[in-house]
């Protein structure tokens, strides 16, 4: 057998010259952590006593050179911000690592449970024309549904594109990203919900609904520009912590909740409609225990931060100056609709104080204030 030769030696073309490797630990993963030499995987503070599915594929997956990135983002844009910027919100945070999505969404969890809230909202379609439980609706019912509850699809529409979508983007860790695009995904999701009910509906009645309605209603009724306004402006923010506050904690409980359930939820039934608050049911269910869920947790996060929890505070509360004149105008322009169905077993005073007690329970549980100037 020949002897093995080292490989700066020719093989047969002559001496080669190989440049002698150096460690100058600007290498991406050069920095040590704890934990680096163990066979367990204890690099970051599980938040039970053992590392969850949902952590061990979400937690750092997303480099930060605040922990372990030590030559600094790899990539930029062309304005000279990093990868991420913790500038990007007004909200600052000891450590952007810290939160954890009581809903523990990860890729897996995202397709089941979308998967199993479309399943639903189809199989009750499908049940309610098994049994052709349209020929008892109340056919006074149907322009609201036409105009008033498509019209919803818009704002669905608008937040999950051109609010959370960004605001995913550009949040500070990989358990906000997930969270925020699950939000997006609801939303976006609820949206196509809603229009293909249209287009069930309109198949359903061909001479009694009106399958556009909605597009005129959303550009032109009265009643819901203040809806569409408040949604405009916040396709037009950029602060990604600002946006998931104004949106969950001032916007839904205040407008969409006061739509969903308090409206359709509410009067459906009285016009035989039972299929309505079963497909409306499941969006109003998602916000309600997994969208509000994240958000409260998340702000809860940010108001308790030991360094910047107080001026954390101060800032909301200047957001909910600037939103909330907004969210409540938008509320009280729907009043009009409340009149409109043939039976009306609410008022809209009713319905807006429930909403509002809501909404008023939910800031007391962060220890915050409805401004002053605002007038709900």
């Amino acid at each position: 057998m020949s002897e093995l030769r080292p490989v700066t030696e020719a093989g047969g073309r002559g001496e080669r010259s190989i440049p002698k490797i150096v460690l100058t630990d600007a290498e991406a993963g050069a920095a040590v952590f704890a934990g680096s030499d163990s066979r367990s995987y204890n690099y970051f503070t599980p938040k039970k006593r053992r590392a969850s599915k949902y952590e061990d594929v979400t937690v750092d997956v997303q480099p930060d050179p605040e922990r372990y990135l030590s030559q600094n983002w790899l990539y930029g844009w062309p304005n000279g911000d990093l990868g991420y910027d913790a500038r990007w919100t007004a909200i600052r945070s000891s450590d952007w690592h810290k939160y954890r999505d009581p809903n523990e969404e990860w890729e897996r969890t995202i397709y089941i449970n979308n998967s199993n809230s479309v399943r639903q909202v189809q199989n009750n379609i499908e049940q309610a024309k098994s049994e052709n439980v349209f020929q008892d609706w109340n056919k006074s019912w149907l322009p609201i549904l036409a105009k008033h509850m498509s019209a919803w699809a818009h704002a669905d529409h608008g937040l999950g594109m051109y609010v959370f979508m960004p605001a995913q983007r550009v949040a500070m860790s990989n358990m906000h990203n997930n969270a925020i695009a699950v939000n997006c995904m609801h939303k976006l999701r609820t949206a196509q919900d809603i229009l293909l009910y249209n287009m069930e509906l309109s198949e359903q009645f061909p001479d009694e609904f009106d399958g556009d309605a909605h597009k005129e209603t959303w550009l032109d009724d009265p009643s819901w520009q203040g809806v569409r306004e408040n949604v405009e402006r916040l396709m037009n923010a950029t602060d990604w912590a600002q946006l998931c506050f104004a949106t969950n904690i001032v916007f839904e409980p205040l407008v969409g909740e006061l739509f969903r359930a308090h409206f359709l939820m509410r009067f459906a039934p009285a016009h035989n409609d039972f299929l309505t608050p079963s497909v409306i049911g499941v969006s109003e269910r998602e916000f309600n225990e997994r969208d509000l869920a994240y958000t409260r947790d998340m702000i809860t996060d940010f108001l308790e931060d030991e360094t910047n929890g107080e001026a954390n505070k101060e800032v909301m509360q200047g957001w909910l100056a600037e939103w909330m004149p907004l969210s409540v105008a938008a509320a009280k322009g729907l009043e009009p609709i409340w009149s409109e169905p043939e039976v009306q077993p609410v008022s809209f005073e009713d319905s807006f104080g429930r909403a509002r007690t809501r909404f008023e329970d939910i800031l007391s549980d962060f220890g915050l204030q409805v401004p002053e100037e605002v007038t709900l």
